[in-house]
């Protein structure tokens, strides 16, 4: 790990400047473009592998850099701050990864780390399912033991960037007679992405954002017998790796959009003049924006807290889950102060925040919802009840 979350080290400092000037050329208006074309960020993606960015915490042996997801954190602040918040970030290199380098096999990351450092390769994460949503207990999807390996069966949705994926990193059920416990449990598999019997479907959704969503049809999928990450029926501690930097990484794109919107609300309130004074001089404009820069350097800090945590090998479910709802409360409140500031410019494409809505609103739902990381906080850190 280099520097604390609360004070940043010069190699911290030279990382973020490494992240802003890969993502100097790019910009909101080309994530704009590629999300409105239907397209892939894949020159972005490209530059950030070429300058060692999404490997940051990989292991230096298989092409990563060798950090934590401390300089994860960072990369994905920086990358959304200059006005591409890039989901991938905290799917592919932060679950995936992670997962991968925890509990996955010599040949699985020899396979796949490399890729997933240079860009090359990007793996999706399917967990979610229609009639199950949050409770893993419900899980439909199955996988069944056979002569050549495992075969899959069932439906996951609102799986992201399945159509600009190699492979697919999938959460099934394992019956108890196919478990290495005796019992049901979870198991998690490697497949590729254009597996036979693997079909996708597009999900329409009102989001701006060059990350697609699409629901999964299994109709037995066939796997190898070395494509099981972990144990089948005991993968609950590798889907715990993957959830919590997802929730970290989310967070710190949710800062970056907050540092990207307050910074064009704080110019906008300098330089627009109304009755002979710029508007950021009048507290109905700086003070809602000052509230939510206080909100985000908050954040920040929770969002640094758990990503320590993490890299320490320390529980970090509780310090991720707090930062994944104060960083969407400040990623709300600075987009909408930020707005508010530009009055009905707040609405124009080419000033681009309100571009942006649907995307931060997406993040009081997924990856996990607000209400559930509440759950989660009110039952680990006050002692209250479960409720479920």
């Amino acid at each position: 790990m280099i520097g604390t979350p609360l004070v940043e080290s010069e190699t911290t400092k030279a990382l973020r400047q490494t992240v802003r000037e890969a993502c100097a050329p790019f910009g909101h208006s080309y994530f704009l473009e590629v999300s409105r074309a239907h397209g892939h960020p894949r020159k972005l993606w490209s530059a950030l592998g070429d300058a060692g960015l999404l490997g940051v915490s990989i292991p230096e042996e298989f092409g990563g850099g060798g950090a934590g997801t401390a300089e994860l954190v960072i990369v994905t602040e920086e990358v959304a701050a200059s006005g591409s918040p890039l989901m991938l970030l905290a799917l592919s290199p932060a679950v995936c990864g992670n997962t991968l380098v925890a509990h996955g096999t010599q040949a699985q990351r020899e396979r796949w780390l490399p890729g997933l450092a240079s860009g090359q390769d990007v793996l999706a994460y399917a967990i979610t399912e229609p009639d199950a949503g949050s409770n893993s207990h419900r899980m439909r999807t199955t996988a069944r033991r056979t002569a050549q390996g495992w075969s899959l069966n069932g439906a996951k949705t609102y799986i992201s960037h399945v159509d600009n994926a190699q492979g697919i990193l999938i959460v099934a059920k394992v019956r108890a007679e196919d478990s290495v416990t005796g019992r049901d449990g979870l198991g998690l598999f490697l497949m590729d992405a254009d597996a036979p019997g693997l079909t996708a479907q597009k999900i329409d959704v009102e989001i701006t954002s060059p990350e697609r969503q699409f629901t999964l049809f299994l109709d037995n999928v066939e796997v190898s017998a070395d494509s099981v990450v972990g144990e089948p029926g005991n993968g609950i501690a590798a889907l715990f790796t993957g959830l919590n930097p997802e929730r970290i990484a989310s967070a710190a794109l949710l800062n970056g959009i907050a540092r990207y919107a307050l910074a064009k609300g704080a110019k906008y309130a300098s330089e627009r003049v109304v009755w002979d004074v710029p508007i950021g001089a009048h507290q109905a404009i700086a003070h809602p924006l000052a509230r939510a820069h206080v909100l985000l350097e908050a954040s920040r800090l929770l969002t640094a807290r758990a990503a320590a945590l993490y890299d320490a090998d320390m529980d970090a479910g509780e310090a991720s889950n707090i930062a994944k709802v104060c960083a969407s409360d400040a990623a709300s409140a600075a987009l909408d102060a930020a707005i508010q500031a530009h009055g009905g410019n707040g609405m124009a494409t080419e000033y681009g925040l309100s571009t942006l809505l649907g995307l931060v609103r997406l993040f009081r739902i997924a990856p996990v919802s607000t209400e559930m990381s509440l759950n989660h906080i009110a039952r680990k850190s006050l002692g209250l009840p479960k409720s479920y």
